[in-house]
């Protein structure tokens, strides 16, 4: 229960009590100061607790906005300030003050408005949201009040709210082609109850019944594929829509959100090389592919952003021609279509699956991801390169989490700390590459079982170990970590298509998947500043490159179907490692709320 104190002389016919009721709040009145003191110490400390001025006029979203917004310790709008338990302290601290320079006297002013004045003056950070046309005012006198409740009228609370709901960036295909209904699905759900995560699993059982339907391998099946994954994409949307619509954030809805849209679409993959493989068509390698792209891209967008965006200094003339380039409204929507995000991606996936065939799904699928990946990379790398920017310790700490180094790589980065000193600037992303191509080609370009691949992936280790010897502040030094994630699934993938087995290709899918999962939880760790997964848990599963250098052992000992077998074992025991930890930790009350906002990827 939430508690709300109204504090000043109440208004004749103010409908704030009824508001807060509403918006669940248990309303009680404070007739000065001192009893506003008095009525905050008795709320218990584990409930939300508001101070709103009794002369407030203002819409009830805004209300919402302002006093029920889960993700914020302390908020405020004007005439109202609130306090979760992490707040509460710098709350009553504020409160006690106010009273003692007061006196306890009758409430003239706006008491939560000089509360919130109080915090700012101790440096707390408080919440304001954007409220855009909605009203929220402490009128002085009369004339003041009819003019607010004016304004009040003109402006429709639930449209506002509607629009709110909808991403403020998004696809093109999302923004006209989904959203512009979803947002009525989103506020239909909250009408009758549903919470995001309800919906958030209703997409993934969607999307999994389309990838089953996609593994039949009949026409009929990858037409109700097609519109199976639309609808699961509009169920995807409308989860944050509710979430925006009813602020039902919660940790567990941002961690299920963010996992399950890359459990979907390679879930999704799967079934499509299931199809494929009942028609006669082996395309694992294809579906593999596809997922090491879309995979590597989003490892891209992760270093860079957690690279750049502490950073000091941090102009760039091609950053300034990408902001004009998007001041020019139709730039925008080409821009945000070339790099193929996930509404475009998925109407492309559904509409080939319906109409084609899985092999000609893949290719598009690839050709279309690798640009994307292509322009968004180079463009990148201009910025980087033409930055002056200084990147902070927090970033090369973050960079190097991503760089997920096992026992083996580190110890080479210990041993190499000094000698690495004086290297060129450059050289952490160049050995990284250069590391990842020798393992990856050696593997592709000799026989499954040849000696010579166990050599690279030693080589790969000590270029790995050097990759991270220093701290990664350079400008290209947020390549490191998705040269390395495609060094590794690379690796998997040629030795599993060299196996030339069957098997041996769905089971490096399930084991890339696996270590995916393990790479996409430590980013949303990061981005939650919860630091990286525990070092037990990397070095249980071995690191990248720990893991590469086994996989190739495995390749070069076992005979091809003992190494799909290991393969298989390997992606189980991965699996498991990995999600019981990531499932201890998302579920646990220290888990960070973590939101895609923005992100169309």
């Amino acid at each position: 229960m939430s508690t709300a104190i109204l504090t000043g002389q109440p208004v004749p016919g103010s409908s704030i009590e009824a508001d807060l009721r509403s918006l669940g709040f248990d309303v009680r009145s404070a007739a000065d100061t001192a009893e506003a003191e008095t009525l905050l110490a008795a709320v218990p400390g584990e409930e939300r607790v508001a101070l709103v001025d009794a002369r407030f006029v203002g819409h009830v979203h805004a209300l919402r906005l302002g006093l029920t917004d889960p993700r914020f310790p302390l908020a405020a709008i004007p005439g109202a300030v609130t306090a979760q338990p992490a707040g509460r302290q710098a709350l009553t601290r504020a409160m006690a003050r106010e009273n003692s320079a007061g006196g306890g006297t009758t409430l003239v002013d706006s008491l939560a408005d000089r509360i919130l004045t109080a915090l700012d003056t101790d440096g707390t950070e408080v919440h304001r949201p954007e409220l855009g046309s909605l009203v929220a005012t402490v009128p002085a006198d009369p004339q003041a009040r009819n003019e607010a409740r004016q304004a009040l009228t003109d402006v429709d609370d639930e449209a506002v709210r509607l629009k709110s709901a909808v991403k403020s960036r998004d696809g093109f295909f999302t923004t006209y082609c989904i959203s512009p209904y979803s947002r009525y699905i989103a506020r239909w759900c909250a009408r009758r109850g549903l919470t995001p995560n309800q919906v958030t699993t209703a997409s993934l059982i969607t999307a999994l019944i389309a990838a089953a339907c996609a593994a039949t391998g009949t026409r009929g099946g990858f037409v109700a594929a097609g519109v199976l994954l639309i609808a699961s994409f509009v169920l995807d949307c409308t989860d944050g829509q509710l979430a925006r619509y009813s602020l039902q954030y919660s940790t567990l809805g941002a961690w299920l959100d963010a996992t399950f849209d890359r459990a979907k679409e390679y879930a999704y993959y799967a079934g499509l090389a299931l199809g494929a493989a009942r028609g006669g068509d082996d395309v694992w390698a294809l579906a593999l592919g596809a997922m090491v792209l879309q995979t590597c891209r989003h490892v891209v967008d992760f270093s860079f952003n957690e690279a750049n965006h502490d950073a000091t200094a941090n102009t760039s003339p091609t950053a300034a021609l990408s902001d004009k380039l998007d001041s020019v409204g139709w730039t925008v929507w080409v821009r945000r279509m070339i790099v193929l995000p996930i509404g475009e991606r998925w109407a492309m996936i559904a509409v080939l699956t319906a109409a084609t065939t899985p092999r000609i799904t893949f290719y598009a699928l690839l050709i279309g991801c690798a640009f994307a990946a292509t322009y968004t990379t180079a463009g990148r790398v201009l910025r980087s390169l033409t930055r002056k920017a200084r990147r902070t310790d927090r970033a090369a700490g973050a960079l190097a989490d991503l760089a997920d180094s096992g026992p083996l790589a580190q110890g080479f980065a210990d041993a190499l700390k000094k000698p690495a000193r004086g290297l060129p600037g450059f050289t952490a992303p160049v050995v990284a590459l250069l590391g990842g191509l020798a393992v990856v080609l050696t593997g592709a370009l000799t026989g499954f079982g040849a000696p010579w691949v166990i050599v690279a992936a030693v080589a790969y280790v000590l270029t790995s170990g050097l990759a991270v010897a220093r701290p990664l502040k350079g400008a290209l030094d947020w390549l490191v970590p998705p040269f390395l994630r495609a060094a590794e699934y690379g690796t998997v993938l040629v030795l599993a298509a060299r196996a030339d087995v069957n098997g041996a290709l769905p089971a490096a899918f399930g084991l890339v998947a696996a270590v995916a999962y393990h790479h996409y939880d430590t980013v949303y760790r990061i981005r939650g500043n919860a630091g990286a997964p525990p070092a037990w848990l990397v070095r249980s599963i071995g690191g990248h490159e720990g893991r590469t250098l086994l996989v190739t052992v495995l390749a070069a000992l076992l005979t091809a179907s003992q190494f799909t077998v290991a393969l298989t074992a390997l992606a189980v025991a991965v699996a498991l490692v990995v999600l019981v930890e990531s499932i201890r930790f998302w579920v646990s009350a220290g888990a960070p709320a973590v939101h895609d906002e923005g992100e169309p990827a």
